[in-house]
């Protein structure tokens, strides 16, 4: 077994779990700019902060249609992509140096 393969293939597993975090963080952002949250709660404060991150590079796109941001949208559909494609890449690598 190699240390090397079982490295890659945990961090693909760790980078899955990271991205699906991030997209329950961007839609529990979404969700909170449908109503009127405080923003001085400290969990609004931390998912607005946690999902900044990940909206800001899209937030430079003219994704604002008709008043509706589809910024959220945007990030979903990135965050999703690179879920399906960069952990199973990872995996199938460490797999392929395991045996």
């Amino acid at each position: 077994m190699s240390i090397l393969g079982q490295f890659l293939y945990a961090l693909g597993h760790a980078l899955h779990l990271v991205l699906v975090a991030a997209q329950f963080v961007i839609v529990a952002r979404a969700i909170l700019s449908w109503v009127s949250a405080d923003p001085f709660n400290p969990i609004v404060r931390a998912i607005i902060m946690a999902s900044e991150p990940f909206l800001r590079p899209f937030q430079r796109l003219p994704l604002v249609i008709g008043g509706l941001d589809f910024t959220p949208m945007a990030a979903l559909v990135a965050l999703v992509f690179l879920d399906e494609f960069l952990p199973p890449l990872l995996m199938r690598w460490g797999m392929s140096l395991t045996y």
